[in-house]
């Protein structure tokens, strides 16, 4: 996991990169056309949460991503929550269209792995500290959450 991941960083590290909406926005765009289907909405990510979310009315499914705020992480989840643990899914093969634009869609096997079997030496001690306090038990948990 990258420095900054979790949606924390120590006062002396350098700014969190930042994932524009605005990319965000022309990848599900595409995404939606290449699924047959529309953009349903775009929520920007708001404190607390460390994520953008969008929704896909297509034929007759509807389908959630979570846009990570800091990396071009993309989850795929069932129902708009205010937190995730276990609700991520598999990604619809329609995804690659993210891929090509640049995002990497992560597996519900990866947002599902656990947390303990992640490289987290690259986060810094405010990051672990969120950990320690929150207990995520998934890496997808840690990823896409609403941690203040």
């Amino acid at each position: 996991m990258d420095r900054g991941v979790t949606g924390f960083r120590d006062p002396g590290d350098p700014p969190l990169p930042h994932t524009d909406p605005k990319a965000c926005r022309t990848a599900w765009h595409s995404a939606a056309r290449a699924a047959g289907g529309r953009v349903e909405d775009f929520t920007e990510q708001e404190y607390p949460h460390s994520f953008h979310s969008a929704t896909i009315k297509a034929r007759s499914s509807t389908h959630i991503a979570l846009f990570h705020a800091h990396y071009q992480l993309i989850a795929f989840v069932t129902d708009r929550l205010y937190w995730y643990t276990d609700e991520f899914q598999e990604p619809p093969t329609w995804a690659t269209a993210l891929s090509d634009n640049g995002f990497a869609v992560l597996s519900a096997a990866q947002l599902l792995s656990p947390l303990a079997d992640s490289d987290t030496s690259a986060l810094s001690a405010a990051g672990r500290r969120q950990i320690r306090h929150w207990q995520p038990a998934t890496l997808g948990a840690t990823l896409f959450n609403t941690w203040d």
